[in-house]
Protein backbone atom coordinates (compact mmCIF):
# COMPACT_ATOMS: atom_id res chain seq x y z
CA UNK A 1 0.00 0.00 0.00
CA UNK A 2 2.82 2.65 1.13
CA UNK A 3 4.69 1.16 -2.37
CA UNK A 4 1.53 2.54 -4.20
CA UNK A 5 1.24 5.63 -2.77
CA UNK A 6 4.38 6.66 -2.97
CA UNK A 7 4.54 6.00 -6.57
CA UNK A 8 1.06 7.76 -7.09
CA UNK A 9 3.12 10.76 -5.05
CA UNK A 10 5.69 10.77 -7.67
CA UNK A 11 3.19 10.41 -10.65
CA UNK A 12 1.30 13.08 -9.12
CA UNK A 13 4.16 15.30 -9.38
CA UNK A 14 5.09 14.81 -12.82
CA UNK A 15 1.91 15.96 -13.88
CA UNK A 16 1.56 18.85 -12.08
CA UNK A 17 5.18 19.92 -13.86
CA UNK A 18 3.81 19.34 -17.06
CA UNK A 19 0.61 20.70 -16.44
CA UNK A 20 1.02 24.49 -17.66
CA UNK A 21 3.57 23.73 -20.26
CA UNK A 22 2.07 24.48 -23.66
CA UNK A 23 4.59 25.29 -26.44
CA UNK A 24 6.37 22.86 -29.31
CA UNK A 25 9.75 23.29 -30.44
CA UNK A 26 10.73 21.69 -34.01
CA UNK A 27 14.33 21.61 -34.25
CA UNK A 28 15.84 19.71 -37.97
CA UNK A 29 18.63 19.08 -39.67
CA UNK A 30 18.77 20.49 -43.20
CA UNK A 31 21.87 18.17 -44.52
CA UNK A 32 19.74 15.35 -42.81
CA UNK A 33 22.27 14.45 -40.01
CA UNK A 34 21.11 12.45 -37.08
CA UNK A 35 21.67 14.47 -33.56
CA UNK A 36 20.37 14.09 -29.93
CA UNK A 37 18.71 16.96 -28.88
CA UNK A 38 19.47 18.50 -25.30
CA UNK A 39 17.13 20.94 -23.97
CA UNK A 40 18.64 22.57 -20.52
CA UNK A 41 21.05 19.78 -19.69
CA UNK A 42 18.36 16.90 -20.39
CA UNK A 43 18.47 14.82 -23.49
CA UNK A 44 15.09 14.12 -25.16
CA UNK A 45 15.69 12.16 -27.97
CA UNK A 46 17.09 8.29 -26.84
CA UNK A 47 17.99 8.11 -30.42
CA UNK A 48 19.91 10.22 -32.94
CA UNK A 49 17.33 11.94 -35.33
CA UNK A 50 17.44 13.97 -38.15
CA UNK A 51 13.76 15.62 -36.88
CA UNK A 52 12.67 16.51 -33.30
CA UNK A 53 9.66 18.18 -32.30
CA UNK A 54 9.37 18.72 -28.37
CA UNK A 55 5.81 19.28 -26.69
CA UNK A 56 5.07 21.50 -23.32
CA UNK A 57 7.20 24.11 -23.14
CA UNK A 58 6.73 27.08 -21.09
CA UNK A 59 9.97 28.56 -21.10
CA UNK A 60 10.73 31.96 -22.98
CA UNK A 61 14.24 30.83 -23.67
CA UNK A 62 16.48 26.96 -23.90
CA UNK A 63 19.99 26.07 -23.53
CA UNK A 64 20.29 23.87 -26.90
CA UNK A 65 23.07 21.12 -27.41
CA UNK A 66 22.91 19.32 -30.10
CA UNK A 67 25.06 15.83 -30.24
CA UNK A 68 25.71 14.83 -33.72
CA UNK A 69 26.08 11.06 -34.03
CA UNK A 70 28.69 11.43 -36.57
CA UNK A 71 30.91 12.87 -34.39
CA UNK A 72 31.18 16.50 -35.46
CA UNK A 73 31.70 19.11 -33.08
CA UNK A 74 28.85 19.67 -30.83
CA UNK A 75 26.04 22.79 -31.20
CA UNK A 76 25.68 24.98 -28.32
CA UNK A 77 22.82 27.78 -28.71
CA UNK A 78 19.93 29.29 -27.09
CA UNK A 79 16.68 28.86 -28.76
CA UNK A 80 13.77 31.38 -27.82
CA UNK A 81 10.34 30.67 -27.90
CA UNK A 82 8.91 34.21 -28.26
CA UNK A 83 7.04 36.07 -30.99
CA UNK A 84 8.56 39.80 -31.19
CA UNK A 85 10.16 39.47 -28.21
CA UNK A 86 7.28 38.64 -26.04
CA UNK A 87 6.00 35.54 -24.65
CA UNK A 88 3.41 33.28 -26.31
CA UNK A 89 1.01 30.35 -25.26
CA UNK A 90 -0.08 27.22 -28.24
CA UNK A 91 2.52 27.98 -30.23
CA UNK A 92 4.98 25.84 -32.01
CA UNK A 93 8.64 27.26 -32.56
CA UNK A 94 10.48 25.76 -35.87
CA UNK A 95 14.65 26.17 -36.20
CA UNK A 96 16.72 24.76 -38.45
CA UNK A 97 20.22 22.73 -38.12
CA UNK A 98 22.38 24.87 -41.16
CA UNK A 99 25.49 25.07 -42.12
CA UNK A 100 26.67 28.70 -42.13
CA UNK A 101 30.02 29.62 -42.98
CA UNK A 102 31.09 25.72 -42.40
CA UNK A 103 29.67 25.91 -38.42
CA UNK A 104 27.04 24.38 -37.78
CA UNK A 105 24.29 26.87 -36.28
CA UNK A 106 20.31 26.87 -35.37
CA UNK A 107 18.33 29.01 -37.73
CA UNK A 108 15.28 30.47 -36.49
CA UNK A 109 12.42 29.38 -39.22
CA UNK A 110 9.14 30.18 -38.13
CA UNK A 111 6.47 30.12 -35.29
CA UNK A 112 2.69 29.56 -35.79
CA UNK A 113 -0.21 28.73 -33.49
CA UNK A 114 -0.60 25.12 -32.75
CA UNK A 115 -4.01 24.90 -33.54
CA UNK A 116 -3.15 25.82 -36.83
CA UNK A 117 -0.85 23.13 -37.43
CA UNK A 118 -2.02 19.84 -39.40
CA UNK A 119 -1.99 17.01 -36.61
CA UNK A 120 0.34 15.30 -38.13
CA UNK A 121 3.94 15.01 -38.27
CA UNK A 122 6.61 13.84 -41.01
CA UNK A 123 7.45 10.13 -41.87
CA UNK A 124 11.01 11.48 -40.63
CA UNK A 125 9.89 13.07 -37.88
CA UNK A 126 10.17 12.16 -33.65
CA UNK A 127 8.00 13.47 -31.20
CA UNK A 128 8.61 13.50 -27.40
CA UNK A 129 7.40 15.39 -24.67
CA UNK A 130 9.47 17.54 -22.82
CA UNK A 131 11.58 15.98 -20.28
CA UNK A 132 12.70 18.29 -17.49
CA UNK A 133 13.71 15.57 -15.00
CA UNK A 134 16.09 12.77 -14.44
CA UNK A 135 15.32 9.91 -12.86
CA UNK A 136 17.53 6.97 -11.48
CA UNK A 137 15.64 3.86 -9.94
CA UNK A 138 17.70 1.51 -8.28
CA UNK A 139 15.59 -1.74 -6.75
CA UNK A 140 16.82 -4.98 -4.91
CA UNK A 141 14.70 -7.66 -4.50
CA UNK A 142 15.05 -10.77 -1.88
CA UNK A 143 12.42 -13.49 -2.22
CA UNK A 144 11.40 -15.19 1.32
CA UNK A 145 10.51 -18.69 1.62
CA UNK A 146 8.93 -20.98 4.34
CA UNK A 147 12.75 -21.93 5.08
CA UNK A 148 12.96 -18.08 6.82
CA UNK A 149 14.69 -16.57 4.25
CA UNK A 150 14.35 -12.71 4.40
CA UNK A 151 12.62 -10.90 1.88
CA UNK A 152 13.54 -7.24 1.29
CA UNK A 153 12.47 -5.27 -1.41
CA UNK A 154 14.68 -1.59 -1.28
CA UNK A 155 13.75 0.91 -4.08
CA UNK A 156 15.60 4.20 -4.72
CA UNK A 157 14.44 7.08 -6.51
CA UNK A 158 16.30 10.52 -6.84
CA UNK A 159 14.11 13.50 -8.61
CA UNK A 160 15.68 16.63 -10.21
CA UNK A 161 13.44 18.79 -11.56
CA UNK A 162 15.28 21.06 -13.99
CA UNK A 163 15.39 24.53 -13.35
CA UNK A 164 13.12 24.29 -10.41
CA UNK A 165 15.67 23.12 -7.13
CA UNK A 166 14.02 19.83 -6.60
CA UNK A 167 15.27 16.86 -4.51
CA UNK A 168 13.04 14.54 -3.38
CA UNK A 169 14.15 11.74 -0.55
CA UNK A 170 10.97 9.95 1.22
CA UNK A 171 11.57 6.54 3.24
CA UNK A 172 9.22 3.80 3.42
CA UNK A 173 9.14 0.53 5.21
CA UNK A 174 7.04 -2.25 4.67
CA UNK A 175 6.71 -5.08 5.74
CA UNK A 176 3.90 -7.41 4.55
CA UNK A 177 2.57 -11.25 5.11
CA UNK A 178 2.66 -13.41 1.76
CA UNK A 179 0.07 -15.72 0.77
CA UNK A 180 2.19 -18.77 1.82
CA UNK A 181 3.11 -19.74 5.50
CA UNK A 182 6.50 -18.02 6.28
CA UNK A 183 7.00 -15.93 3.52
CA UNK A 184 7.16 -11.93 4.06
CA UNK A 185 8.72 -9.20 2.21
CA UNK A 186 9.54 -5.57 2.87
CA UNK A 187 9.69 -2.55 0.70
CA UNK A 188 11.88 0.47 1.22
CA UNK A 189 11.82 3.26 -1.00
CA UNK A 190 14.44 6.44 -0.70
CA UNK A 191 14.24 10.18 -2.00
CA UNK A 192 16.35 12.89 -0.93
CA UNK A 193 15.10 16.57 0.11
CA UNK A 194 17.11 19.81 -0.38
CA UNK A 195 16.31 22.16 2.44
CA UNK A 196 15.97 26.12 1.24
CA UNK A 197 15.65 29.56 3.19
CA UNK A 198 14.59 32.57 1.37
CA UNK A 199 16.75 35.73 1.06
CA UNK A 200 14.21 38.67 1.42
CA UNK A 201 16.10 41.33 0.35
CA UNK A 202 17.01 39.83 -3.06
CA UNK A 203 13.91 37.83 -3.90
CA UNK A 204 15.95 34.86 -4.40
CA UNK A 205 16.22 30.97 -2.60
CA UNK A 206 19.58 29.89 -1.10
CA UNK A 207 19.85 26.59 -0.44
CA UNK A 208 22.36 24.38 1.55
CA UNK A 209 24.84 23.85 -0.63
CA UNK A 210 24.75 27.99 -1.80
CA UNK A 211 22.85 27.49 -5.00
CA UNK A 212 20.95 30.53 -5.98
CA UNK A 213 16.94 30.17 -7.43
CA UNK A 214 15.23 32.98 -8.66
CA UNK A 215 12.03 32.59 -7.01
CA UNK A 216 9.37 32.21 -10.10
CA UNK A 217 11.83 31.92 -12.50
CA UNK A 218 12.57 28.74 -14.49
CA UNK A 219 14.38 29.41 -17.42
CA UNK A 220 18.62 29.12 -18.10
CA UNK A 221 20.74 29.89 -15.62
CA UNK A 222 24.08 32.13 -17.29
CA UNK A 223 25.56 32.71 -13.78
CA UNK A 224 25.61 31.22 -10.03
CA UNK A 225 24.97 34.42 -7.33
CA UNK A 226 23.48 37.96 -8.63
CA UNK A 227 25.10 40.93 -6.95
CA UNK A 228 23.11 42.10 -3.83
CA UNK A 229 20.69 44.68 -3.46
CA UNK A 230 23.04 47.13 -1.58
CA UNK A 231 26.32 46.53 -3.31
CA UNK A 232 24.01 46.96 -6.63
CA UNK A 233 22.61 50.37 -5.46
CA UNK A 234 25.91 52.04 -4.34
CA UNK A 235 27.37 50.48 -7.59
CA UNK A 236 24.12 51.73 -9.74
CA UNK A 237 24.91 55.50 -7.88
CA UNK A 238 28.27 55.78 -8.83
CA UNK A 239 27.59 55.41 -12.59
CA UNK A 240 24.38 57.74 -11.99
CA UNK A 241 27.19 60.37 -11.01
CA UNK A 242 29.07 60.38 -14.14
CA UNK A 243 28.59 63.32 -16.23
CA UNK A 244 28.80 61.44 -20.19
CA UNK A 245 27.54 58.30 -21.53
CA UNK A 246 31.41 57.09 -22.21
CA UNK A 247 32.13 57.19 -18.46
CA UNK A 248 28.64 55.66 -17.25
CA UNK A 249 29.28 52.55 -20.17
CA UNK A 250 33.56 52.45 -18.91
CA UNK A 251 31.78 52.12 -15.56
CA UNK A 252 29.10 49.60 -15.68
CA UNK A 253 31.35 47.44 -17.66
CA UNK A 254 33.83 47.18 -14.87
CA UNK A 255 30.62 46.72 -12.62
CA UNK A 256 28.83 43.75 -14.60
CA UNK A 257 32.40 42.21 -15.93
CA UNK A 258 33.13 41.08 -12.15
CA UNK A 259 29.43 40.20 -10.88
CA UNK A 260 26.79 38.08 -11.53
CA UNK A 261 23.91 40.22 -12.96
CA UNK A 262 20.17 39.83 -12.73
CA UNK A 263 18.44 41.32 -15.74
CA UNK A 264 16.31 43.80 -14.05
CA UNK A 265 19.70 45.19 -12.67
CA UNK A 266 21.05 45.35 -15.98
CA UNK A 267 17.96 46.80 -17.55
CA UNK A 268 18.93 50.01 -14.57
CA UNK A 269 22.43 50.30 -15.45
CA UNK A 270 20.96 50.52 -19.23
CA UNK A 271 18.21 53.30 -18.41
CA UNK A 272 20.87 55.21 -16.88
CA UNK A 273 22.50 56.02 -20.53
CA UNK A 274 20.93 58.23 -22.79
CA UNK A 275 22.16 56.91 -26.16
CA UNK A 276 20.58 54.05 -27.50
CA UNK A 277 23.63 52.72 -29.64
CA UNK A 278 25.51 53.16 -26.07
CA UNK A 279 22.63 50.73 -24.43
CA UNK A 280 23.18 48.60 -26.80
CA UNK A 281 26.57 47.97 -26.40
CA UNK A 282 26.72 47.45 -22.84
CA UNK A 283 22.97 45.10 -23.29
CA UNK A 284 25.47 43.06 -25.44
CA UNK A 285 28.58 43.22 -22.99
CA UNK A 286 25.98 42.37 -20.34
CA UNK A 287 24.97 38.67 -22.10
CA UNK A 288 27.82 37.11 -20.98
CA UNK A 289 27.33 38.08 -17.07
CA UNK A 290 23.51 37.97 -16.36
CA UNK A 291 21.87 35.47 -13.68
CA UNK A 292 18.54 34.69 -15.58
CA UNK A 293 18.99 34.19 -19.56
CA UNK A 294 15.26 33.62 -19.83
CA UNK A 295 14.28 37.22 -19.16
CA UNK A 296 16.66 38.97 -21.33
CA UNK A 297 13.76 39.61 -23.15
CA UNK A 298 12.86 42.36 -20.71
CA UNK A 299 15.37 44.39 -21.86
CA UNK A 300 14.10 45.56 -25.05
CA UNK A 301 11.91 48.11 -23.05
CA UNK A 302 15.10 50.30 -22.68
CA UNK A 303 15.27 50.59 -26.41
CA UNK A 304 13.28 52.39 -28.54
CA UNK A 305 14.01 51.25 -32.31
CA UNK A 306 13.11 47.62 -33.49
CA UNK A 307 16.65 47.62 -34.82
CA UNK A 308 18.67 48.01 -31.71
CA UNK A 309 16.24 44.95 -30.51
CA UNK A 310 16.86 42.89 -33.26
CA UNK A 311 20.48 43.24 -33.27
CA UNK A 312 20.21 42.31 -29.48
CA UNK A 313 18.66 39.24 -30.27
CA UNK A 314 20.46 38.19 -33.15
CA UNK A 315 23.59 38.82 -30.80
CA UNK A 316 22.32 36.64 -27.98
CA UNK A 317 21.61 33.76 -30.21
CA UNK A 318 24.84 33.79 -31.72
CA UNK A 319 26.86 33.56 -28.70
Amino acid sequence: MKKMFSTMLFTAFISSVLMSQNNNLVVYSQDGLKFSLILNGIRQNNEPQTNVKVTGLNATNYQVKVIFANKMPDLDQNAYLMNGGEPTQNTEYTYSIANVKEKYKLKFKSAAPISEIVNTSAPEQTVVIYTPIERTTRTTTTTTNSSGTNSNANVGMNVNADGMGINMNININDMDGGMGAGNSSSTTTSYSSTTTTTSSNTGMNQSNNTTYVLQGYNGVYGCPYPMGASDFESAKASVKSKSFDDSKLTLAKQIIGSNCMLCSQIKELMLLITFEGTRLDLAKFAWSHNLDRGNYYKLNDAFTFESSIDELNEYTQSH
